[in-house]
């Protein structure tokens, strides 16, 4: 990701949230195609390392509990399958 692709405001980094289920609650997080299109460019192969990659990218732009860091990278990942 460039600086070109940070969001310039507030306004500008609402507009990039995208809700997301996790365990049955909707989140909102932002900048996550941006962070899928990246993490997609990279030559990760297992689930682990895509989902650790995914949540370390996420949690720049989002707060993420650590106690619901496990239920993230479900999330996560799933999103990221479903974005093929």
């Amino acid at each position: 990701m460039t600086n070109k692709d940070i969001p310039c405001c507030a306004a500008d980094a609402m507009r990039r949230v995208k809700q997301i289920d996790v365990e049955g609650t909707v989140v909102g997080i932002t900048m996550l195609e941006e962070i899928i299109a990246e993490v997609r460019q990279t030559d990760l192969r297992s689930k682990t390392e895509i989902t650790e990659t995914l949540l370390k990218k996420v949690r720049i732009y989002n707060y993420i509990p650590d106690a619901a860091e496990t239920k993230y990278k479900i999330a996560l990942f799933k999103e990221y399958e479903n974005r093929k």
